[in-house]
């Protein structure tokens, strides 16, 4: 391990967990389905929640990057922690997103796309580079994860952002046809990943411990894939070649959705057996807003999905998912809260 790596060891900033962003992931999608159901007040509020938590998360990012790269490097090195970092890509888009939703700031929120994709180039590239020429590679058991879907999270939130953008926008060929293929992309990427964790679970032995809450980006992953084609076909009419796109969006938005829906019911059995069975106690940990983050993110794409594409769903589905996610996410909230605490105690 590098010298950077091996400085203060205890220091929380060196040890900062690289899926921190989650935080405003699940925080911003959570905001935006509260905007949807038309609670504009409690959306705000989650929006001044996520300003503060995004500043703070990349000033402790900063830090540990000028304290410790030799950690930050390892990190992204390793295939059990390296996706983590997309998580500063999916949370920079989808603040963007609701800022575009909740705001006047049209520039901020282009501002933060143009951040996003630099910032998808760079991980993405440096994180699949590490993982693929380094010589002391996992097993697939203990290699891969629920956080390997990150890969298209990310890459679908470009799309989520550039396509709400584009209306308001000069460039708007130039910036659906950028989320166009960050679309497109996602979804390639989602049949390559789900495919080794697919194999993965029915293949080889499972523990409780393994089954961690990223799993549930197998269901979110998919989830932001339908927002992304959603909002592409809402902004069809400002791009003639993605109008005539619309039927094949169509068919693959909605397939994104009733694959993600037939998700749930495995997630949620596997999360009995996991505490049920396995008796994996419930205590906070910050891998837990990458759970949150797919149930808000459900609400917000059925809700999108039906707006866009008028496929019957009923209404009842988005607000009862939204009003699980505000749960899910206070408890994650309380917890985070009195992890804090007992760690300033220590």
């Amino acid at each position: 391990m590098s010298a950077g790596s091996s400085a203060q060891p205890r220091s929380p900033i060196a040890l900062l967990f690289p899926g921190s962003f989650a935080l405003v992931m699940a925080t911003g999608i959570v905001s935006i389905a509260a905007f949807q159901q038309g609670f504009e007040t409690l959306a705000r509020a989650f929006l001044a929640v996520n300003f503060a938590a995004y500043v703070v998360l990349w000033a402790l990012t900063i830090v540990r990057l000028v304290r410790f790269p030799g950690r930050v490097r390892d990190d992204m090195a390793t295939h059990q922690r390296g996706a983590g970092f997309l998580t500063i890509v999916a949370g920079t888009n989808v603040l963007g997103s609701e800022i575009v939703l909740l705001t006047s700031w049209r520039g901020l929120a282009l501002g933060l796309w143009i951040a996003g994709l630099v910032l998808w180039l760079a991980i993405t590239y440096w994180f699949l580079t590490a993982v693929t020429v380094r010589a002391d590679k996992p097993p697939l058991e203990t290699g891969i994860g629920g956080a390997w879907l990150l890969l298209v999270v990310s890459t679908e939130s470009i799309a989520a952002l550039g396509a709400l953008l584009a209306p308001s926008v000069d460039a708007a060929d130039g910036l659906l046809l950028t989320s166009t293929l960050a679309h497109l992309v996602g979804l390639m990427l989602y049949i390559v990943v789900i495919g080794l964790i697919f194999y993965r679970w029915t293949f080889f032995p499972l523990s409780g411990e393994q089954v961690t809450p990223p799993y549930w980006i197998n269901m979110g992953a998919l989830a932001i894939t339908t927002l992304a084609g959603s909002n592409l076909a809402l902004a069809a009419g400002s791009w003639e070649a993605l109008d005539r796109l619309v039927p094949f969006l169509t068919g693959t938005t909605l397939l994104a959705w009733g694959f993600a829906t037939w998700w749930i019911p495995l997630l949620l059995a596997i999360g009995v057996w996991r505490h049920g069975v396995r008796r994996v106690p419930l205590r906070y940990d910050p891998q837990y807003w990458s759970l949150v983050f797919p149930l808000g993110m459900y609400a917000a794409s059925t809700f999108r999905l039906e707006a866009a594409l008028d496929v019957g769903l009923p209404s009842g589905i988005a607000t009862m998912t939204f009003w699980i996610a505000v749960a899910a996410w206070t408890v994650t909230a309380v917890g985070m809260v009195g992890s804090a605490r007992a760690l300033g105690r220590r």
